[in-house]
């Protein structure tokens, strides 16, 4: 039983990813927001301290030779947080826990402080008369409020960043799940989906977003590989129906050649009706199979251009002389390289010149150059050629052109240039048909 994982869900995914950045956002605001008022806090409690101790200043006066309250602020002195030491001796002030705190500021400059067993916050004041220091002021405020205030506004702020993160992994949750819908829609869709369903599509409309784009993306590629499917089931039912011929020829001899004593020379021709359809099958077999190993591994190779295109012309030249056929070949004026194994540019070359001395009257000519960073192989004949609505379907598996369906012109079922364009597109080439004016083919490979 397969175990349930949130963490494989995109969507589960996306929204951790979400609120993992929205926490971190908001602890950091949450943070910020409180050392500031904190910042704040502690300069109005400066500030406060710095205007009482002036006030308080401004009431004492040197009477008998020493520090003392003026009448009117004496009275009140007991019941504030305001001392006034005349030296180290106590003048005015309250009694109690923060007098120790006070003392410890007597003799110091303007200085603030905050003892930690303490709510308070003391600032001292230095009294001078006649230019001389006489003693200290020092006053104190509780700091409780402060620290209440500061409290309060660390809980007020903690609970905002949690409802709005609440309240946005929410909206982020379903507008997730909204925009995701399609993606869920077409992998279901997808999964439903078999080998014979080669024209379903997901069919979201035209593309207005990315997730309509890749959809359009994926129906674009769904149509390429169901016409790229269908051709190679057509290529199939053409290539079995075309090894069933030869086959059917070699068991036909062979069962005639078996059926009752013959001459040697009757079993010499039928053992040569077989081999030439053993080779026909052998050479369909290996071209399929050289172009489909480069296609699975291409590997680095090098080849002479004119070499190929000699060992093509010699695979030929039998059939070309018993056909009354002159082949001609023209090298190039200077060595030419392929960046394909020899092997394959021949099996790509070869179905072209068979094609040729099968449709010629003549003569056929081979010619070879560089183009840019391709080879082009010329293959010119004195036959009907092609016509301009025959240049592409001849290169389909099973089709003939209007010379092949002559009923004068012996022809195979229309598989070799079929192949000869697999093996050469396999390599990275081509082979094209110019229409009109007599054969003529170009086969295209890269150069090395």
């Amino acid at each position: 039983m397969t175990r349930f994982n949130p963490w494989r869900n995109v969507r589960s995914r996306l929204l951790a990813i979400v609120l993992v950045a929205l926490a971190l956002a908001l602890t950091i605001a949450t943070l910020a927001f409180n050392v500031l008022v904190g910042r704040t806090t502690f300069r109005d409690e400066n500030a406060l301290l710095r205007t009482r101790a002036a006030s308080e200043l401004s009431l004492v006066s040197v009477q008998d030779g020493r520090l003392r309250f003026l009448p009117e602020r004496a009275d009140a002195v007991d019941s504030s947080l305001t001392w006034l030491f005349d030296g180290k001796t106590l003048v005015a002030g309250p009694r109690g826990p923060v007098l120790a705190a006070a003392r410890t500021l007597v003799g110091e400059r303007r200085r603030f402080t905050s003892p930690g067993q303490l709510d308070v916050r003391l600032y001292s004041v230095p009294v001078f008369s006649s230019g001389v220091r006489r003693g200290t002021l020092v006053t104190a405020i509780s700091t409780a409020p402060y620290e209440n205030a500061l409290k309060l506004a660390l809980f007020a702020s903690a609970i905002l960043a949690l409802i709005v993160l609440a309240v946005v992994g929410t909206f982020v949750y379903f507008l997730l799940r909204s925009a995701l819908r399609p993606v869920a829609r077409m992998t279901a869709q997808a999964a439903a989906w078999s080998e014979h369903d080669l024209d379903r599509r997901f069919e979201l409309g035209a593309p207005h977003d990315e997730l309509t784009q890749l959809a359009s993306t994926l129906d674009g590629l769904l149509d390429r590989l169901a016409a790229s499917l269908r051709r190679e089931r057509r290529f199939s039912a053409e290539l079995s129906h075309e090894l069933r011929t030869p086959l059917a020829k070699i068991v036909a001899e062979a069962e005639v050649a078996l059926r009752r004593e013959r001459e040697p020379s009757a079993y010499q021709a039928a053992l040569v009706v077989v081999l030439r359809n053993a080779l026909q099958v052998a050479r369909i077999l290996d071209g399929l199979l050289a172009a489909a190993r480069h296609e699975a591994e291409p590997h680095p190779a090098r080849a002479d251009a004119w070499q190929v295109a000699e060992d093509a012309i010699d695979a030929i030249a039998a059939d070309a002389v018993e056909r009354g056929i002159h082949l001609s070949g023209l090298p190039p004026a200077a060595p030419l390289s392929l960046a394909v194994d020899a092997d394959l540019a021949e099996r790509a070359l070869q179905p072209v010149l068979e094609n040729a001395c099968r449709y010629s009257r003549s003569r056929i000519r081979v010619s070879v150059h560089q183009q840019g960073r391709t080879i082009v192989y010329l293959v010119e004949d004195d036959g009907p050629g092609v016509s301009g609505a025959e240049v592409e379907a001849i290169f389909e598996p099973g089709v003939r052109g209007a010379a092949g369906r002559a009923a004068q012109v012996e022809a195979g079922a229309g598989l070799g240039l079929a192949l000869a364009r697999r093996i050469a597109r396999a390599a990275a080439g081509d082979v094209r048909a110019e229409p009109d004016g007599g054969g003529c083919f170009m086969v295209t490979l890269p150069a090395g």
